[in-house]
């Protein structure tokens, strides 16, 4: 490209970006018209967040991408679009997200996926101080780790969710890369390495075939693992890249995960019941009588006779009697649509204990 063509190119880039910032002050300015509109309703609660029509704009954008043949890839063009409609949002009503922390954790940048970085991002020590952060309204909305594609269901998780009397609002899907994170130059002076549990079991041939002899110790969150390295200078920590830039930590090695699929699914949980948006989930727990030949088979009958299709069924013991257990179901669709309504009132009839945890938008990007 010639030196004319160069400044012409970039002059036009000017324009774009002019136009672009144009419309994104003006988008702003209609956030507040809404918020001035929504603070005269008598029934608004101060909750402009609304889960159903956030995920009908992302798919939207993912739409417009697609028939402009843009260059820029879908999950890129959601994201610019998610941090858009987040600065927005926080001029109609700031947002307290709870997440387990410490800074730098996978939930911290599940948080910032869903919402955008321009909430209020709210440190838990554990996912049970979570779900107390949103149940006492300490914050609006809290996002937990439910399941990841390699190590199966977190177990804390589900069982918080047979008592609470919150809701699940939304869902997260985060490709989750590990990275082995020390202060270390090299890789044979590493005598402990820290992580969760759960991360430990994503990378497991990885480090029995690097680290055999490595002490593999335990610890709460990936953040906590890169923020005790940081601190103490001895050892490595498993964790992502965010906790890498923000500890300051070198990277010895990266992408360590035994799955280059691996991917944790997080739920944000809150106290809304989003309207179907015609991609819908909906999750629901519930218990067979202990003492009927073939309960369980009667639970989840009306759901094949319907055709709605089961994604997930999970068991945990009750903790209401021994050996009497909760099945928790993720079902494909709204529990307000036809005929996935009729097929819960069936079942509900039938169950020992039933409730329904939520129904609320399919993971966009």
């Amino acid at each position: 490209m010639s030196g004319p063509e160069l400044k012409k190119a970039r002059t036009r880039i000017d324009e774009l970006d002019q136009k672009i910032q144009e419309l994104i002050a003006e988008r702003a300015r209609v956030a507040l018209a809404i918020r001035e509109i929504k603070a005269a309703q008598p029934a608004g609660n101060g909750d402009h967040y609304r889960p159903a029509r956030e995920a009908d704009v992302l798919r939207r954008a993912i739409e417009r991408n697609r028939a402009l043949k843009s260059p820029v890839a879908d999950e890129v063009m959601a994201r610019l679009m998610r941090e858009v409609m987040s600065a927005c949002l926080a001029l109609e009503s700031p947002l307290a997200v709870s997440y387990l922390g410490p800074e730098g954790t996978y939930t911290q940048a599940a948080v910032y996926k869903h919402f955008g970085h321009q909430v209020n991002a709210r440190v838990a020590t554990a996912i049970d101080e979570i779900f107390r952060d949103v149940e006492s309204g300490t914050a609006t909305y809290g996002v937990v780790p439910i399941e990841n594609s390699t190590e199966g269901v977190v177990s804390s998780t589900l069982d918080l969710l047979a008592s609470t009397p919150l809701t699940i609002c939304g869902e997260v899907w985060l490709p989750v890369h590990h990275h082995l994170l020390s202060k270390h130059k090299r890789r044979e002076d590493i005598k402990q390495v820290y992580a969760h549990a759960q991360s430990f079991a994503q990378c497991r041939r990885w480090l029995d075939a690097k680290l055999p002899k490595a002490e593999r110790i335990p610890v709460a969150s990936n953040g906590l693992a890169a923020q005790m390295v940081r601190k103490s200078g001895k050892g490595a920590a498993i964790a992502g890249q965010a906790a890498a830039e923000l500890y300051r930590l070198g990277t010895l090695a990266s992408n360590i995960e035994d799955d280059p699929n691996n991917t944790t699914r997080f739920l944000v949980i809150g106290r809304q019941n989003p309207e179907p948006t015609g991609r819908d989930m909906t999750s629901l727990v519930m218990s067979a009588h202990k003492d009927r030949p073939g309960a369980l088979f009667q639970l989840l009958e009306p759901f094949s006779r319907s055709g709605i299709s089961l994604t997930k069924i999970e068991s945990r013991p009750s903790r209401r009697a021994a050996w009497d257990y909760n099945f928790f179901i993720d079902l494909e669709g709204h529990q307000a649509d036809e005929p996935v309504k009729p097929a819960l009132e069936l079942v509900r009839s039938r169950a020992a204990y039933f409730r329904v945890l939520g129904s609320y938008p399919r993971a966009v990007v």
